[in-house]
């Protein structure tokens, strides 16, 4: 690594940290340029311990002797700059002090991926990152096997989705789908039941399909206020509710992913480290 000081917040240097706060600009940007923000310290160097290559970061010099042992052996520029820079650059208080910008790995086929699995959350059109990024860590600490998300779901790697989910983005297997019905033909033609999540008559409980779950499942979570959509209710093999109390009728999407793996896992035990 190479450490450079920065002088001008409007630098070609620092573009890839530039208005950090704007989702539209950045979600389009940060796939076709091949990157994504990674962003804390501890973020950055689970991203690299999952074996992917910074190509420049940008932070407060406080936080360099923390990431250089990880940085150490890549060739890579470090910028420095001072809190009101870092502002300047990104058009937020970076409280955390630190970004890396990412190469962003090749993504799995997902029939390749869903050989080997057993477990799948399958997200369906979330545009929240936040959502997404919690439903990444409940999927790591809950022991689901993979996550597929559709054509038009938010992007795992975007950073406010690499950041809720502590960075346990890089170490759950994911990639996309295709569109409903191909993705239920995928799905059906590697041995997986289908069940929905969601409000509809003839649902059967959380409760009884924990009880006596298929060997392989894919649990399916759909869109904040509107829900799955008709393909992918007619797509799933079965429609599956969780119980509410106090006439509460549903749950914000990623609590109600945690809850679902949490039923599925208790009579398992995930392993822990």
């Amino acid at each position: 690594m190479h450490i450079e000081r920065v002088r001008d917040a409007a630098s070609d240097a620092v573009a890839d940290y530039a208005r950090l706060t704007d989702v539209t600009l950045r979600s389009t940007h940060e796939p076709e340029q091949g990157l994504y923000i990674a962003e804390s310290a501890k973020v950055i160097r689970r991203a690299i311990d999952a074996g992917h290559r910074p190509r420049s970061v940008l932070m407060e010099e406080k936080w360099l002797a923390g990431l250089e042992p990880s940085l150490a052996r890549f060739d890579v520029p470090v910028h420095l700059a001072d809190p009101d820079q870092l502002e300047a650059i990104t058009g937020y208080r970076v409280h955390r002090g630190a970004l890396a910008a990412f190469e962003r790995p090749v993504q799995p086929d997902p029939e390749q991926l869903l050989a080997t699995a057993r477990r799948v959350v399958v997200l369906e059109d979330i545009v929240d990152h936040t959502n997404v990024g919690a439903i990444f860590r409940s999927v790591a600490a809950l022991g689901a096997d993979a996550v597929l998300v559709s054509p038009r779901c938010a992007d795992p790697l975007y950073r406010r989705s690499v950041r809720v989910s502590m960075g346990t983005v890089f170490q759950v297997p994911w990639t996309r789908l295709p569109e409903w019905p191909e993705a239920a033909r995928m799905l059906h033609a590697s041995g997986f039941s289908i069940a929905a999540l969601a409000l509809a008559d003839g649902a059967v409980s959380l409760r009884s399909l924990a009880a006596d779950p298929p060997e392989r499942l894919a649990l399916v979570f759909g869109a904040e206020g509107d829900g799955l959509s008709r393909t992918a209710l007619e797509s799933a093999d079965h429609i599956v509710t969780i119980p509410m109390a106090g006439g509460v009728d549903s749950l914000n999407v990623a609590a109600a992913a945690a809850v679902v793996l949490y039923a599925l896992a208790v009579d398992e035990e995930p392993p822990h480290d």
